[in-house]
């Protein structure tokens, strides 16, 4: 799925109940007696409905009943209220990455490692399955991710004879040319997403965060203020200064109408990105086209991540067993879920025969003037290395934001932003009780 951050304030939550002291219980129901098992199953994927028709139709003994309760922190309010109350929860639910930390740290997911989910590992892209694990212990299955790319206006680079960058230096100087070609255009924008700035820093070679609930609950690594970690958010704030990146939130009415404008020339996006902007850029398509990211070092070979989901199972299910088997198997290896996965809901596969697919790697799109753009994402997900979070990731990414659109506004200098956000991230982690390590 897209970044989802974009909707936040979840980590408020947090401050009612300490994250270290709060543990769920409780159970949901199995259906009629002498009937197949029924697994509820919360879930906001587009076209999940026939994902379910597919499953139910495949499975005589186990039926899932689903329910959208919200998208991505809409939900995950509920769910927390739901395992602090201990009751309420689903058998299943869909959780993004970031967010496995959080659950597990109430005490709220299944090891579905103890139903034989641990067999499934090489079905997975490495890193995903790395998040999604702790040790032998299987808290998620992955689904979806989103391995990024620089989306640019292929039309406009090719008339101003500016080369497509291949190092974020090349990328500035493509920006001051741009400017001169076209004062009223910026390079992209400096949106407003957590999950998206997460994915520059992955790919620069920052990794701030640490965590294992299995080796140490109630110790957490921060350290933003890495060097990897501060040429990003410096080097994106220096563009913002010079005008040369524009500072309209993404998903936006604003946003969409510069992206398909001719405002905004490029976008650092992800693989879930063909289905969105076929969907919302109607003038300019075919004038797009997707290459891959800009590099800090010129030959380096390094990527980011921005997006990407689970099915967990929680504590709250009567029969976690047939519950895993929903988790395992509503996408899996099913032909059917992928079908409607790749080709409706425009998800980008983290089930590595599905993406390694010729059907997937070589399918053209009609929106990047039929370039066979996976043929770019595919091997940044195969590339990808290990990425931690933290257990209160969303507050980590509001802290963030917020210290980015103080710089944004001329009330802080960029080069404080990450020195505020590590101490304001700190002093939460410890008030929570956690020991914090750099």
């Amino acid at each position: 799925m897209l970044g989802i951050n974009r909707l936040r304030k979840v980590g408020s939550l947090f401050a009612a109940v300490g994250l270290l002291a709060v543990a769920a219980c409780g159970g949901s129901g199995e259906g009629d007696a002498g009937g197949p098992v029924r697994v509820s199953v919360w879930a906001w994927y587009p076209e999940f409905k026939g994902v379910v028709e597919a499953f139910n139709a495949s499975h005589d003994d186990i039926q899932v009943d689903w329910t959208n309760v919200g998208t991505g922190p809409d939900q995950y309010a509920k769910l927390k209220t739901a395992f602090t109350a201990g009751t309420g929860a689903p058998d299943v639910a869909m959780v993004e990455f970031q967010q496995i930390p959080t659950f597990l740290i109430l005490d709220a997911l299944v090891d579905m490692g103890q139903y034989g989910a641990g067999e499934d590992e090489d079905l997975y892209a490495e890193w995903a399955w790395q998040q999604a694990t702790d040790g032998d212990e299987v808290y998620a299955i992955p689904v979806d991710g989103g391995p990024m790319a620089l989306m640019y206006r292929k039309d406009l680079f090719d008339r101003h004879g500016i080369p497509v960058p291949t190092t974020w230096a090349e990328y500035a100087a493509a920006a001051e040319r741009m400017k001169a070609a076209d004062p009223d255009a910026h390079i992209a924008s400096f949106g407003s997403d957590g999950g998206w700035l997460n994915g520059l820093m992955w790919q620069a070679g920052c990794r701030p965060y640490g965590y294992s609930i299995t080796e140490a609950r109630n110790r957490v690594k921060i350290d933003l203020t890495a060097p990897d970690c501060a040429k990003v958010i410096e080097f994106y704030g220096d563009l913002v200064e010079r005008d040369l990146m524009a500072t309209d939130p993404f998903f936006t009415a604003d946003a969409t109408a510069a992206l398909d404008s001719g405002k905004y020339w490029t976008w650092a996006a992800a693989g879930w990105t063909p289905g969105y902007v076929a969907g919302s850029l109607k003038n300019t398509a075919g004038k797009w086209a997707v290459a891959p990211m800009p590099q800090w070092e010129k030959g380096e070979d390094a990527h980011g991540d921005w997006g990407g989901s689970t099915f967990t199972v929680t504590k709250q299910a009567d029969n976690p067993e047939a519950a895993t088997v929903v988790a395992r198997e509503l996408f899996g290896t099913s032909e059917h879920a992928w079908d409607i996965g790749l080709n409706k809901a425009f998800l980008y596969p983290l089930v590595k025969d599905v993406a390694a697919d010729p059907a997937f790697t070589g399918k053209s799109y009609e929106f990047f003037a039929g370039q066979k753009v996976n043929e770019i994402f595919v091997p940044v997900s195969e590339k990808l290395g290990d990425f931690d979070y933290t257990p209160f990731q969303d507050f980590v990414f509001d802290e963030l934001l917020d210290r980015c659109a103080e710089a944004v506004a001329g009330k802080r200098e960029w080069d404080t932003v990450l020195d505020a956000t590590q101490d304001n991230v700190v002093d939460y982690a410890e008030k929570q009780g956690f020991t914090v390590t750099r």
